[in-house]
Formats: structure tokens, C-alpha cells, sequence
């Protein structure tokens, strides 16, 4: 009897050991947007059907971006998982640097990701990072201001249009900007805007030979409508606002427009985070009439970087996060207005969300976007707001500095555009691109 019951506890000791062995605590980086903050208020429920335990390290865009390209170049094993994007994703995957999610269970329902998001976030046809949202770029605006200015959005307006309604929406007296964009430097801060808007007006990175491009008229033309729009209608100290900070202008009702990612409509329209959230509407990125509009295309996805010891326990939480059942989940706690939008067909299928004010405007915004034909003249790289290059990164950091300058009145646009011009071509020619 009494070996009978040490050999039963010595095997119920081994099965609550065998459980531990399994039960993995994974270390997430990711960025400091809101649908981030959200889904780290819900991973207790993540835990209690896996087991697992998650330690976040939340970061700003720019540090987010520093610290996993660090860390992955150099083998540094921080990180279970990390919260990187279309830019990084195909080029780390085809190093090696990046666990394969070719083997997600069927329930998971890889078909049903957008094309747009799978493609790219793909490398050979193998997905290497799952979205947990996908976005594209549009105008959140004011109603009210828009009717008191005595102007009607269009559905699809012009550059020219959006600086006539800035204009006629500021207020210096009450605090009201006719209109709130990034000029915080950073690739992808106020660099990707930029580049963004570039593209409506003709411009490009480089031309099919390689050759920087800022030394062109469409560059120089971007550069003064941006900053002249911006004196005249934007936030004192612009040139330091990025995603967040305009969020905190325009839900405070500091902006009688917005151009940023359509991912932040859920949060302009939150009567508990907005002032004016009975007040918002949409419209797509403005165009100039020569067949680019200014919309960029961007997933923020959950990656697996090779040779972390957690594979599978990794594995386990994109499914969670990225998954039918995540969105039914923060539907049940939040709203259907604040799911994570524009990763999957079926949302947009949804009958539940068919009738969100901004779900039609966002899902038009992401197929208008094109990384495959992104430039009015032919251009050698895949990419809207940026040019999937490994040497993009580096470069774009010091361009989008140059331009912060000018926001910020510390140097001319011919003096930005004539650096920018000079220190892309060094790159270039040091990396064997011409």
C-alpha cells in the first residue's frame, strides 16, 4: 500500500512537472498604440487557456524599431516575439532571421488574412509574421468645423481642397488647427507620411538606375506645400508630433483634420477617449489629380525571431492575438468599433461591423494602396511609404532629420532636399547599388 501510494504521487509529481516544462513565460516588444495597450489588458485570457504567462516590453515607434533590429541583427534573444511590420518582415524572413508560420493550425484560418496583408508580409509565398492589424492612411475630420467653414468633404479631395479647409478651419483664438500631420523624424514617423504624400505629387526615392531622387521638382514641390500648409494651419511645434501625439490633438479637439492611419478611427470615435467623437468623419488620402493618392499601406504583425527557445508557446499567441476569436473577444469587452481592423476578409464580411461608420472608408483606403505601383514614374522598389531595402531604414532615419529641420525652421527646403539628395547616393554607392 505504501508503494502503491508514493508510485501515485511520484507520478502526480510528474505530471504538475510535466505541466511547468510546458508553461512558458514569453517576452513581447511591441509598439505604444492603443490596440497594443488593449490587448495586454486581455491576455489573462490567453493565459488561463494555454497557461503560458507574457512580460511586455512596450515601446515608442521609433525605440520599438531600434531596439528589435538590434537585437535580431545580433542574435540578442530579448525577445519571444516581436511587433514588427510590412518593411521588416520580407527582408528579415529572407535572412533566416525569422521563424516560418507556414504550419498554423486550421482553425487559425490563414486564408482568411487580407491578400494585401498576407502578401505582405510574405517572402517566397511563406508568411513570417502574422497582422494584428492592418492599416492604410485617410482624413479623419471634423463635421462640425467643416459645416461652419461652409465647405463639404469630398469622398476623395484634393491637396489643394484640404488646404482651402484648413485654412478656413483654424482658430488660433479657441486653439482649433485646420489640420494635424507628423513631422516627427523617424522612417517610419513623419518620414513615412511624407514619402506618403510624395507620391501624389510625382515624386519617388529613386529612379530605376538607383539615383536618389530629392534633386527633382516633385520632391521640392511636397516639401513647400507640406511646410506652407503647416505654418499656416497646423500645431505650433509640428515638427516634433508623431501617430500619438496628434491622436492627443485631435481627440482633445485641437485638429479640424487628420491625415494618419485608419486604425485610429476606433479611438477619435470613442466617446470615453474623444472629445468629439459625434463629430468625426472620413474621407480618402488626398490626391493631386495625377493618379497616386497619398494613402500608405502598413500591418503591425506578431513575428517569431529563429532560434528563440519558445517556438511553440510563441506560436500559441499569434494564433490568440491574430485570431477570429481574439476580435469576437475585445467585441465582447470593448465594442465592435475597437476590434483590430483590416487583417482579415471576414471582419469586413461581419454584419456586426458592417454598419461602423469607418469600416467601408478603411477597407477602400487599403486596396487603393499598391507597394507593387506605388509612383507615378516607375520606380525600382516594392513599398508605399517606403522602399523595402535593407539599407531603407538607415537611410530614411537621416532624410526624415533633415526634414524635421525644416518644420522646425532650423534650415531651408532647398538646404533638407540638397543633404537628402547627397547622403542617399553616398549610401547607395557604398552598398553596391550603383
Amino acid at each position: 500500500m505504501l508503494l502503491r501510494n508514493a508510485l501515485r504521487a511520484a507520478t502526480a509529481m510528474s505530471l504538475i512537472a510535466a505541466g511547468a516544462a510546458q508553461a512558458e513565460n514569453l517576452v513581447i516588444a511591441t509598439v505604444n498604440n492603443g490596440d497594443m495597450i488593449r490587448m495586454q489588458g486581455l491576455t489573462e485570457d490567453f493565459t488561463e487557456k494555454t497557461g503560458h504567462t507574457v512580460e511586455w516590453v512596450t515601446l515608442e515607434e521609433n525605440v520599438l524599431r531600434q531596439r528589435v533590429t538590434t537585437d535580431i541583427t545580433t542574435k540578442g534573444g530579448a525577445f519571444d516575439i516581436m511587433t514588427i511590420g510590412m518593411y521588416e518582415t520580407p527582408i528579415w524572413g529572407a535572412n533566416g532571421w525569422l521563424v516560418a508560420l507556414d504550419d498554423l493550425s486550421a482553425d487559425y484560418n490563414v486564408d482568411d488574412i487580407l491578400p494585401a496583408m498576407r502578401g505582405g508580409l510574405s517572402h517566397d509565398g511563406t508568411l513570417y509574421a502574422a497582422p494584428f492589424y492592418g492599416e492604410s492612411s485617410m482624413i479623419m475630420y471634423r463635421t462640425d468645423l467643416m459645416e461652419k467653414a461652409g465647405l463639404e468633404m469630398p469622398d476623395a479631395p484634393t491637396w489643394e481642397f484640404i488646404r482651402e479647409a484648413a485654412a478656413a478651419m483654424t482658430d488660433r483664438d479657441a486653439d482649433i488647427n485646420g489640420i494635424c500631420l507628423r513631422g516627427k523624424a523617424g522612417w517610419g514617423e513623419g518620414g513615412a507620411f511624407i514619402t506618403a504624400m510624395s507620391n501624389s505629387f510625382g515624386a519617388r526615392w529613386f529612379d530605376m538606375d538607383w539615383n536618389a531622387q530629392f534633386d527633382t521638382q516633385p520632391w521640392k514641390d511636397t516639401l513647400e506645400f507640406f511646410v506652407g500648409m503647416m505654418n499656416e494651419s497646423g500645431p505650433a511645434g509640428y515638427a516634433t508630433n508623431g501617430f500619438n501625439e496628434n491622436l492627443s490633438l485631435f481627440q482633445q479637439g485641437k485638429c479640424g483634420m487628420w491625415i494618419d492611419a485608419t486604425v485610429a478611427a476606433s479611438f477619435v470615435t470613442n466617446p470615453d477617449d474623444s472629445t468629439v467623437a459625434d463629430s468625426v468623419g472620413f474621407a480618402l488620402a488626398p490626391d493631386n489629380g495625377l493618379g497616386k493618392r497619398s494613402n500608405w499601406l502598413w500591418a503591425w504583425a506578431l513575428g517569431i525571431p529563429a532560434g528563440s527557445q519558445k517556438v511553440d508557446a510563441a506560436k500559441e499567441f499569434i494564433e490568440w492575438a491574430t485570431s477570429t476569436g481574439y476580435i469576437e473577444l475585445v467585441a465582447e469587452n470593448e465594442g465592435w468599433a475597437n476590434v483590430p481592423p483590416g487583417a482579415r476578409t471576414s471582419l469586413y464580411e461581419n454584419e456586426n461591423y458592417k454598419d461602423i461608420p469607418f469600416a467601408k472608408m478603411t477597407l477602400e483606403s487599403i486596396l487603393t494602396a499598391d507597394p507593387n505601383n506605388s509612383t507615378v514614374e516607375e520606380s525600382p522598389y516594392v513599398g508605399v511609404q517606403f522602399a523595402a531595402i535593407p539599407e531603407f531604414a538607415g537611410i530614411a532615419t537621416e532624410v526624415s532629420q533633415e526634414f524635421s529641420a525644416v518644420y522646425a525652421g532650423q534650415q531651408t527646403v532647398d538646404e533638407a532636399l540638397e543633404k537628402a539628395q547627397a547622403l542617399t547616393n553616398d549610401a547607395m554607392e557604398a552598398a553596391g547599388y550603383r
